[in-house]
């Protein structure tokens, strides 16, 4: 009875630090989405709450999941890494060859089970991330060798040709391919190989583009045309430059304050889809630098919190589970905020719990309950540093006598 109860005491750890900033990013998102959104849905649906009250409650809901979520050892989720992530590749096959795929804005990238509409790439991201943390343990030794980093690439690699191949998504699958080397760098000891390896894919990402750039005038591949328009937006702002032209009109007006909460001229149907992807540049016209800058501050605090769970989980599948949260978030939030700066070519990926979507809020908070499950795992570090000072001031207490203690040797016979 004593040890269940010392065992408790002991994991009674709780992230609670996590859980509030992601709260924090969800009720931010949601005010940003009404501002952005509520001209538009007016418009289309005679309600200006129209895209408000759905994400509120899908976000509501995944908060209630998260929470039970995290109450679930996380080892539960590495011994059924095999299935879910055949089910994602199962899931993607069905959007491409069944009726139950639903295209949307010309994408074809959703399945519609039941009239539950979802993308299962988001499926694909989390299986991906318990599956590499399987494999990799599981190697042992044989994760050191080059053919150990293969077969973990594979898998990862595998997910990300499925998610291109069945959705016609290659931003998503990019995501997974980095979630998947971004892990393996985690995970493997020599970090030398990585680095040149990094150094000659930006060379060579460098070479491609310009390549890509030359024979983009002649092809009609919609995602070369991106690439001419990412590197002289004027002069297709009539065409693919528009929405791009009109993000960055709106980061600049904005100034350092903002011109205030509610009073974007770009959400007016300007921007489109501006509670989407680019709901970032509505936050930077309405808050300004200093509202941009303090959302960052937000993902920054957030992916601390994930870098210190992974640096004190109590095993490595839990260091790699948090860290696979950790790589996701990272660089989705990167990528969102690189493409309304237009740093690179425009791709679909959200600001994650701020952008409209209750696919990704909904499993994005899954990914959250399984790094608060691998946190309640952890040492209490309070109760440690209480334990500590408790003998710290016991030891200096004047008339206090320290004795040594021997080895129990309880039921020893010679």
């Amino acid at each position: 009875m004593a040890d269940k109860v010392k065992k408790r005491t002991a994991r009674r750890f709780y992230d609670y630090n996590l859980l509030a900033v992601v709260i924090i990013l969800i009720c931010f998102g949601l005010v940003m989405l009404y501002s952005a959104s509520s001209y538009e849905s007016t418009s289309l649906f005679g309600d200006d709450m129209y895209y408000l009250k759905r994400q509120a409650l899908i976000s509501v809901g995944a908060v209630v999941l998260a929470l039970i979520v995290s109450r679930f050892d996380y080892a539960i989720f590495l011994k059924v890494s095999i299935p879910i992530y055949l089910l994602s590749l199962a899931l993607m096959a069905m959007v491409r060859f069944t009726p139950l795929g639903v295209t949307v804005f010309g994408a074809r990238r959703w399945l519609n089970i039941m009239g539950l509409q979802f993308q299962p790439s988001e499926i694909a991201k989390i299986a991906v991330i318990i599956l590499l943390a399987r494999m990799i343990v599981g190697l042992g030794s044989e994760f050191y060798r080059f053919s150990g980093v293969v077969k973990v690439l594979a898998v990862g690699g595998a997910a990300a040709f499925a998610t291109y191949f069945f959705t016609d998504n290659l931003s998503t699958a990019l995501i997974i391919m980095g979630i998947s080397v971004f892990m393996v760098f985690i995970a493997h000891p020599k970090t030398r190989i990585f680095v040149i390896l990094f150094i000659i894919l930006v060379v060579a990402g460098i070479a491609l583009v310009l390549f890509l750039d030359n024979i983009a005038s002649s092809s009609s591949s919609f995602r070369l045309r991106r690439i001419q328009v990412w590197r002289n937006p004027e002069k297709y702002s009539a065409s693919g430059g528009y929405q791009v032209l009109q993000g960055l009109y709106a980061i600049g007006s904005g100034g350092f304050f903002g011109k205030g909460l509610g009073n974007s001229t770009q959400k007016l149907a300007t921007i489109p889809e501006a509670q989407n992807d680019m709901i970032f540049t509505i936050i930077c016209e309405e808050l300004g630098i200093f509202g941009a800058i303090i959302v960052l501050l937000l993902f920054a605090y957030l992916i601390y919190r994930l870098f210190w769970i992974a640096q004190n989980a109590p095993n490595l599948q839990g260091t790699l589970i948090a860290s696979g949260v950790m790589i996701h978030i990272s660089l989705q939030v990167i990528l969102n905020i690189c493409v309304v700066l237009n740093v690179i070519p425009t791709t679909g990926v959200t600001l994650p719990f701020v952008s409209y979507g209750g696919t990704s809020v909904f499993f994005l908070m899954i990914e959250i309950g399984m790094a608060l499950s691998v946190s309640g795992q952890i040492d209490n570090p309070s109760r440690r540093e209480l334990q500590k000072a408790v003998r710290m001031r016991t030891m200096n207490t004047p008339g206090t006598t320290r004795t040594s203690r021997t080895p129990r040797t309880e039921g020893r016979r010679d």
